[in-house]
């Protein structure tokens, strides 16, 4: 285990390694895989040389909240928590697209937005501003790239993919999932602008959640006291970093540069607040 400055950087397990992800490593148990979420980060689909101290906690264990809240609208992969950052999973077969709900304009949505563009074949009303609540959350679906950044497909192009039931079905959750997660969040003073989700299918054909759920790295979550029309939003998750890395004007090749210590400590303390927040329990 590769560790500095009380962050877990990397992994070795005595296990087959299933894959190494930007921030979790993935070790194969035959049928079940155990996910160990580092305290790595990347940020413009670069990984970054510091490491962000509890950050694996906190997403492993805001994951794990959520799984069990939404257990009863589709199962998911979770099996057991072996420790904070640890979690013994079932092993699925993924659903080659990743499936983001937004409740907001915001982000690559809104810059399409302005040039007039259809968001995922979806044509928006005229008249909205950055970060505006849109009239219903709207389903954007895009595809799992190999190399550079995934690309939007259209409602279409996804039942074309997975077939117009799966497709058909997989909204429906999206969006039940969407619907309490912004509810529960909301009593709790955080809007989920957006989120992403994954799929998988058992060798038995149940389609099933995976991966990670409504964490600051799959979500942008923003502090409703805080929230304005029309503006860049205050969020709880990597975005502080992109506004560092923005600033010293980073080409977003690598190497990444390191992060000073205020932007790693100030990183920390937003994913701690978003799961405490989030959830209701001390970290």
């Amino acid at each position: 285990m590769t560790t500095s400055e009380n962050v877990v950087l990397e992994t070795s397990l005595p296990h087959p390694l299933f894959k190494r992800g930007k921030v979790r490593d993935v070790y194969d148990l035959g049928d079940k895989l155990l996910i160990v979420s580092t305290d790595r980060i990347s940020a413009f689909d670069v990984v970054l040389p510091n490491g962000i101290p509890h950050k694996g906690e906190a997403i492993t264990r805001l994951s794990t909240y959520w799984f069990s809240q939404t257990k009863d609208i589709i199962p998911n992969h979770i099996i057991e928590t072996v420790d904070p950052r640890t979690v013994l999973v079932k092993k699925a077969k993924l659903v080659p697209i990743e499936f983001v709900i937004r409740g907001y304009l915001y982000g690559a949505a809104y810059e399409n937005y302005k040039q007039g563009k259809p968001i995922c074949g979806i044509k928006l009303p005229k008249g909205l501003q950055k970060a505006q609540k849109l009239p219903s959350p709207i389903l954007t679906p895009t595809t799992k790239a190999d190399v550079g950044h995934d690309l939007e497909i259209t409602h279409k192009d996804m039942e074309q993919k997975i077939g117009k039931r799966m497709a058909t079905y997989i909204e429906e959750v999206c969006m039940q999932i969407y619907e309490k997660a912004s509810q529960r969040a909301e009593q709790n003073g955080i809007i989920v602008a957006d989120t992403k989700l994954e799929f998988g299918t058992l060798e038995n054909g149940e389609l099933i959640l995976i991966d990670e759920l409504l964490t600051p790295d799959s979500s942008r979550f923003w502090p409703r006291d805080k929230y304005k029309i029309g503006e860049d939003q205050p969020s709880f998750d990597k975005q502080y970093v992109r506004d560092y890395l923005l600033s010293i004007k980073w080409n977003k090749q690598p190497p990444a540069p390191v992060l000073p210590p205020h932007v790693v400590a100030e990183t920390s303390k937003k994913y701690i607040e978003a799961y405490e927040r989030l959830t209701g329990d001390k970290f």
